[in-house]
């Protein structure tokens, strides 16, 4: 939904996945619902933003984002996560490799290059050992 006058707009997104909601001249404000694709038995690839940092904002429910050390094959070598608190802002730096999981009640706010694409985000798709060690690490946050 958008309303926009003169003096302002105001967006939001509440369907399942990802939507930018507002883009403005180099930047853009996006939102993440939760999505099954998202599940950690789900997550297909981690991928990096080759131009960009990229920040994320909690803003309901529970979201772990995961980051991962790559080797120089371009294969997983380990993985780093961080369950999000609140209305805390986490940057991804550019160039890291990350991807996430959210609660189903999740939504995370989400400021990028309005130009961040798959054109210059590329993905490293991986395996069940990297999934299940996903799935490992999230159940070690959320039990």
């Amino acid at each position: 939904m958008k309303a926009t006058n003169h003096l302002l707009e105001v967006s939001e997104y509440n369907e399942a996945g990802y939507s930018p909601v507002i883009d403005f001249q180099s930047w853009r404000v996006a939102i993440l619902n939760y999505i099954d694709e998202l599940e950690t038995d789900k997550i297909d690839n981690f991928q990096c933003h080759n131009e960009t940092d990229e920040v994320f904002v909690l803003l309901s429910g529970k979201c772990i984002l995961f980051c991962a050390e790559v080797d120089k094959e371009n294969n997983i070598a380990d993985i780093a996560c961080w369950n999000m608190e609140p209305n805390r802002a986490y940057n991804i730096k550019r160039g890291v490799f990350h991807t996430h999981t959210l609660s189903a009640d999740g939504k995370v706010l989400i400021i990028e290059n309005s130009d961040t694409s798959d054109f210059n985000s590329p993905k490293i798709m991986i395996d069940n050992t990297v999934r299940n060690k996903l799935g490992q690490l999230a159940s070690s946050l959320w039990g």
